[in-house]
């Protein structure tokens, strides 16, 4: 080592303590083959210090307290400048050469970690919103349904009521989903939306799609509509996501949600966008529900031409479809904004 052979003959005395409570030793201090020796005044050698392993107890303090090791109990005093300097850059040149395998165990770790961090941030909310989606209780997704429809009706009105109208929304509800949906409501304007599905089961048309067409077979399609699209994306999912983790993580350990939050999406489910048609799947669903697809497929587009596939495979193509309300209720559905 090049440092050390710059020492290799300086020397220098010192004073030596063996242990905590060892009498104190003048002892001369020279360099040996990458070791620090002690000798007495007889020239015996006393111990050897390995320079790697050696210790600065005061660093910067006159006169130099070393120790072979950290947790050693000899001691070593030097006063001499030159000694403390040529001890001190050894120890420094040794350092740097030392393989640190700590430093590079930490650089490995934190690459890692940080890996899971970021993968973390990526994936946790997603699986957080997955997971409370799938054990949230009825009734709490029903308590959700009911607030964010209040938020919503202050930006579309209030729900019509018409007591005729509201019996007769509900025969067509029931003739066309059955119990697949709790509730459907009939509110003054939806922005550009035709139907919203809510959670907890709760389904709301554009008032235009009883009080602009001819048969109650346009409500009822768009009826259809809504609950495929809703198959295909619980309503939780898209308000958790828009929520952020922090409500989705309170709704799971809690059951509430920030009113501030359901607000917020409210705004959010009225400017977007209506989901795309599934021809197929919308074809089942009208075939099980025993209700003409064509009346739907030309309120979606008067020409015909974007919904043709439903027309031409519309299940009572030809033929009359089941009737789904009598003239009174249908009327009465029609009027259910008037009150």
């Amino acid at each position: 080592m090049t440092a050390l052979k710059d020492y290799d003959r300086l020397e220098s005395s010192g004073i030596w303590r063996e242990s905590a409570e060892a009498q104190r030793k003048d002892v001369g201090v020279t360099f040996g083959d990458a070791s620090l020796i002690l000798k007495d005044h007889t020239e015996t050698a006393l111990t050897h210090w390995s320079l790697p392993a050696i210790h600065r107890v005061n660093p910067g303090k006159r006169p130099a307290l070393f120790k072979p090791a950290e947790d050693a109990d000899e001691e070593l005093e030097i006063d001499d400048d030159e000694m403390i300097d040529a001890v001190e850059k050894i120890r420094k040149t040794i350092e740097k050469r030392r393989p640190h395998t700590g430093r590079l165990r930490l650089a490995v770790s934190t690459a890692i970690i940080a890996a899971i961090a970021a993968i973390g941030i990526m994936w946790l909310p997603q699986a957080l919103v997955r997971n409370t989606v799938a054990v949230l209780p009825e009734s709490t997704r029903l308590a959700i349904g009911t607030t964010l429809l209040g938020h919503l009706t202050r930006l579309t009105g209030d729900t019509c009521r018409a007591t005729l109208g509201t019996t007769a929304l509900s025969r067509l509800k029931t003739r066309t989903l059955q119990s697949k949906l709790r509730k459907a409501y009939i509110v003054p304007e939806l922005a550009n939306r035709d139907t919203l599905t809510l959670p907890g089961r709760l389904l709301l048309l554009d008032a235009t799609l009883v009080e602009d067409h001819d048969s109650p077979d346009v409500a009822a399609g768009f009826m259809l509509k809504a609950l495929t699209d809703r198959r295909v994306a619980d309503p939780m999912t898209p308000l958790l996501e828009a929520a952020g983790t922090k409500s989705t993580f309170r709704l799971l350990t809690t059951g509430q949600i920030d009113d501030a939050a359901l607000k917020s999406y409210a705004e959010t489910l009225l400017a977007s966008a209506e989901p795309e048609l599934m021809p197929d799947t919308l074809l089942a669903a009208f075939k099980s529900a025993r209700v003409s697809a064509t009346p739907f497929a030309y309120a979606i587009d008067v020409t015909g031409e974007r919904t043709l596939n439903l027309i031409e495979a519309d299940p009572y193509r030809g033929s009359d479809a089941p009737r789904l309300l009598s003239d009174g209720d249908w009327i009465s559905l029609q009027a259910i904004c008037t009150e």
